[in-house]
């Protein structure tokens, strides 16, 4: 039997492009079967206790900083900390990786994740613009057909779907792995993820 992971995330998420690489490798390496899950953090903080970046405390707001290059240092991973585009709205994008997860194969729709994560975070394009999203099918070697298949109404209705299937699954943060009904918060709890994940290949 091999694991069965619910990849919580936000598009914008810093900790979320941190990690994706590492996760995406885990998935791969232990047969996982990964169920993408974007999420509207401005829903799923109000009913956890989380506040949205610019209201949290100077001192939470600087160690973030210093988190990031630390691990973007340890991992040999680019980084902006401070993005021309960020925060941006994350819908757009979400519709895209839905769509994709839901019509190509799994490793092929990680993919597309870690494209979109990284334009953000390493190249500092905009990933609410339909022409960067298309261009990042282009890159990926996706359909260019997905974009406009994303623009449908039944996956806007997946995203909210998604975001309320993470309030009701208790997540609060980006990015979270429920592993078989276990849940581990943070790309830093990956070493965790990857014990689980080959306790049950």
């Amino acid at each position: 039997m091999s694991a069965t992971i619910d990849y919580y995330f936000a598009p914008v998420s810093p900790w979320t492009y941190i990690g994706h690489q590492r996760f995406a490798a885990i998935a791969a390496a232990t047969g996982a079967k990964v169920t993408i899950l974007p999420m509207d953090l401005g829903k799923v903080f109000p009913v956890s206790g989380g506040l949205p970046l610019g209201q949290r405390s100077p001192q939470r707001q600087a160690y973030r900083l210093v988190e990031m290059k630390r691990f973007s240092d340890h991992l040999k991973l680019p980084i902006n900390l401070h993005p021309k585009h960020f925060p941006t709205p994350g819908e757009a994008a979400a519709r895209l990786l839905l769509c994709s997860a839901a019509q190509d194969s799994q490793e092929m729709a990680l993919k597309l994740c870690g494209a979109v994560f990284s334009s953000v975070w390493a190249h500092e394009r905009n990933i609410a613009d339909t022409a960067v999203l298309a261009q990042l099918l282009a890159d990926c070697g996706l359909p260019a057909e997905r974009l406009a298949q994303s623009q449908e109404p039944q996956w806007l209705t997946a995203y909210e779907a998604s975001t309320q299937r993470a309030i009701e699954a208790s997540v609060f943060g980006a990015p979270s792995f429920v592993v078989n009904g276990e849940m581990f918060w943070g790309q830093d709890r990956l070493e965790f993820v990857e014990i689980k994940c080959k306790q049950l290949a």
